[in-house]
């Protein structure tokens, strides 16, 4: 019972310093999965409120804490027939944050994995990313 208070307690604990570590960064992703949407915070203030498409049925999109691995502002897919990927922010191995040219599907799951955006919001984030710095960015998706 004890092992059981200290091990939630070491939960709860990692919890509020992750959550702690993310404000204190410069720019914070968070994609809601269920929502379809994606809020930017820079210094702990919400910015953006944008439509995003994540995986569609078959297909994944982590859920997850990460920060930008590198960025890439032309990308074109090595997996999905040269696709677009304009403004792209990978943040876990090939997954990324990045430009869609099917703007009418973003609001609903449409992708093979990748966040969506609107090429203007992708630009937006990818600048901000850049500037303020991939270590001081984190991107949090949720279901």
């Amino acid at each position: 019972m004890v092992f059981r208070i200290m091990a939630t307690l070491g939960v709860v604990f990692t919890l509020c310093l992750s959550a702690m570590e993310a404000q204190a960064d410069r720019v914070v992703a968070r994609v809601s999965i269920s929502g379809q949407v994606m809020h930017v915070y820079h210094h702990g203030q919400l910015l953006y409120e944008w439509p995003v498409s994540t995986a569609r049925s078959g297909k994944i999109t982590p859920t997850g804490s990460w920060r930008p691995q590198f960025l890439s502002r032309n990308h074109r897919s090595s997996r999905y027939n040269n696709a677009p990927m304009p403004y792209s922010v990978f943040y876990s191995g090939h997954y990324a944050i990045h430009g869609t040219d099917q703007i009418n599907r973003l609001g609903r799951p449409a992708s093979a994995g990748c966040v969506r955006l609107h090429p203007e919001n992708a630009r937006l984030f990818f600048d901000m990313v850049r500037n303020e710095g991939m270590d001081q960015t984190w991107v949090i998706v949720v279901r």
